[in-house]
């Protein structure tokens, strides 16, 4: 028979002297400690940022926590407050009609005003409060309702019309207490 794993020696590893054998084990104890220290400590530590740096500043937290939007009530029958018609359609309506972009009438252009004007003030009103073709509602503004009545009548003005300036909320609600 032949005996193919017979072993003329002892069997041999990596470490041969006792001081490979104490070096071996003190290592596989030291580096598994010091990488566990290094870990824990990098957890452990606040992040800070660089020098300079505001990101945890007060006024930094407070502009990244502040609230989306905001409520704002307005009182409809405060007049003095409200836009005049020019103010509104240079605020809103300038970006579209002064060029005639999205196919808007340009302001002044009686041609293109003319056959807008022929279907009344209330019609070119619920145009402007509900939007119409590429124009949104109210243009896309933050304007009550009579404000942008007097815009209408301004820019319908400008265009052609002699439509009379909207009487104002409260105006109009003490001329009807009056009537009574």
């Amino acid at each position: 028979m032949s005996d193919s794993h017979d072993q003329s020696g002892p069997h041999e590893g990596p470490i041969k002297t006792p001081k490979q054998l104490v070096l071996a084990v003190l290592f596989s104890f030291i580096i598994p400690i010091f990488l566990i220290v290094l870990l824990v400590k990098y957890v452990v530590t606040d992040h800070r940022d660089a020098a300079g740096s505001e990101g945890l500043g007060p006024e930094a937290v407070a502009q990244r926590i502040q609230p989306i939007g905001a409520i704002e009530v307005k009182d409809a029958s405060d007049v003095g407050s409200l836009k005049t018609g020019e103010q509104v359609y240079a605020a809103q309506c300038t970006a579209c009609h002064a060029s005639g972009a999205a196919g808007a009438p340009k302001t002044g252009d009686t041609a293109a005003w003319a056959p807008r004007i022929a279907t009344g003030y209330e019609a070119l009103l619920t145009s402007a409060l509900k939007g119409k073709g590429a124009m949104g509602a109210q243009g896309g503004g933050d304007f009550s309702d009579f404000e942008i009545a007097r815009a209408v009548v301004y820019l319908a003005n400008k265009g052609g019309a002699t439509f009379a300036e909207p009487k104002a909320p409260a105006a109009a609600a003490s001329a009807a207490s009056a009537a009574n």
